[in-house]
């Protein structure tokens, strides 16, 4: 189902309403840099300040609720900033790290359908403790009642933090199951956009740790997973759109900070 006007006006209004609401709250880190304020001017130092800290603004005030939006066109439910659960079994755990030790030396290739079978065998044995996982970005429950569990990341992730991710990611399964042993759940990581467009996205640096087949969507991959077909397209327009509506007030607010004024 390709994207409806009424989502791509309400993505054009997040985008919209986030951007002013950085600009109101911004404050840029006082710093003296006066070789730097005189070779490029205080209004583009200040730019590049505020772009700097737009692009951790952007996952959870800008991606996170545009990936909501779409997503509710194809899932039954659309939720962010979810909770996994709080308990997880021991012997999950125990499984748990021995696919990581295994991944580690390279004994074994990522293979998520195994590794959640084998967390499936043993999610409700041992005791049951108490865990506090990262939160779930963006949840999906999807019409045939399978729920996938996003990590939505930056563009380019450290190559040694997909450690992490992967062990997020099982821990999730793990704790989900432990409640619910009959649930169909898969746990993803989302890269928002490709920096190395129009070359292929850089994937060598995670090939050991995920399964990159079930495990990684990256820019157009994840956004028309989430909207339909067509819809990574649509969003880039949205953009777009929103940002010559903004074009003067973000002329505006860096004129402030010109030295030619």
């Amino acid at each position: 189902m390709a994207i409806t006007n009424k989502q791509k006006s309400d993505i054009q209004e997040v985008i919209a309403n986030s951007l002013r609401n950085k600009f109101q709250n911004y404050h840029p880190e006082p710093a003296s840099m006066p070789f730097h304020f005189r070779l490029l001017g205080k209004d583009r130092m200040a730019l590049y300040s505020f772009i700097h800290s737009l692009n951790t603004h952007f996952g959870t005030s800008i991606f996170e609720p545009v990936a909501q939006l779409l997503a509710q066109l194809n899932s039954a439910k659309a939720e962010v900033q979810q909770k996994a659960g709080t308990q997880i079994s021991s012997e999950a755990q125990r499984v748990i790290q021995n696919i990581m030790d295994s991944l580690t030396t390279a004994t074994t290739a990522p293979n998520k359908p195994e590794e959640i079978q084998a967390i499936i065998s043993v999610c409700q044995q041992g005791e049951m403790k108490t865990v506090k996982p990262a939160k779930i970005d963006l949840k999906l429950t999807r019409d045939d009642n399978t729920v996938y569990l996003f990590d939505i990341k930056t563009a380019k992730p450290n190559a040694g933090a997909f450690k992490e991710f992967k062990r997020t990611l099982l821990e999730w399964v793990a704790i989900t199951l432990a409640t619910n042993p009959a649930a169909k759940v898969q746990t993803l990581v989302a890269i928002p956009y490709n920096p190395y467009e129009p070359q292929p996205y850089n994937r060598w640096t995670m090939r050991g740790m995920l399964d990159l087949e079930h495990e990684l969507k990256v820019a157009e991959e994840f956004w028309d997973f989430l909207g339909g077909r067509g819809a990574y397209v649509a969003l880039l327009d949205c953009f777009e759109k929103a940002g010559i509506e903004l074009r003067p007030e973000i002329d505006k607010y860096f004129r402030k900070f010109s030295t030619d004024k």
